[in-house]
């Protein structure tokens, strides 16, 4: 089982940028993406950015070009830089770890961004 802790989060106005960090412990297996989703009351959770352990990145549309997700294999850690923040981006965000072979998924708790116009 892997536990993830986040970190970063908080409030910041349009245009400034936040970083977002989540670190992974447990059972850690080599073949695994690590990605954020982000999710409003209401809402579907819905994918932001993910990226595998072999460096493959997948981001949603509303965010390429402004969102960068990177990863240290060594400190089991994933980020999420957050350039040019929207009043839209405003969510509660989730860490991910997809284990590859199983499909198994572990989820953090949940940190919030909220960006005031």
């Amino acid at each position: 089982q892997v536990q993830l802790v986040e970190s970063g989060g908080g409030l910041v106005q349009a245009g400034e940028s936040l970083r977002l960090s989540c670190a992974a412990s447990g059972r850690i297996f080599s073949d695994n993406a690590m990605g954020w989703y982000r999710q409003a009351p209401g809402k579907q959770r819905e994918l932001v950015a993910t990226i595998t352990s072999g460096g493959n990145t997948n981001y949603a549309d509303s965010v390429k070009g402004r969102f960068t997700i990177s990863r240290d294999n060594a400190k089991n850690t994933v980020y999420l830089q957050m350039n040019s923040l929207k009043p839209e981006d405003t969510d509660v965000y989730y860490c991910n770890f997809y284990h590859i072979a199983t499909g198994l998924r572990s989820w953090g708790q949940g940190i919030q961004v909220t960006v005031s116009s």
